[in-house]
């Protein structure tokens, strides 16, 4: 099963625009949002497994420029 996570995005002010289109490009990067509230963007990713999406996170989402804090949500599936 592919593992899912939502991540909530804090972005300095003025680059929100520009992060929002580098997350689009980045692999693992589902979509991406600008929303309201207390975070600037929510990102949904997946990769293989959970550790994956640590990763992901760490190495590719995080060390976009203008990005100040993330909050990663993985995403539970209830078996039936």
């Amino acid at each position: 099963m592919i593992a899912t996570a939502y991540v909530l995005i804090n972005v300095a002010a003025g680059r929100t625009k520009k992060v929002y289109q580098k997350l689009a490009l980045t692999d693992g990067v589902v979509s991406v949002d600008a929303i309201s509230g207390p975070h600037d963007l929510i990102a949904t990713v997946q990769a293989s497994d959970f550790n994956a999406i640590g990763r992901l996170v760490l190495d590719r989402i995080q060390t976009i420029e203008g990005i100040t804090d993330t909050t990663t949500c993985n995403v539970i599936h209830f078996e039936a």
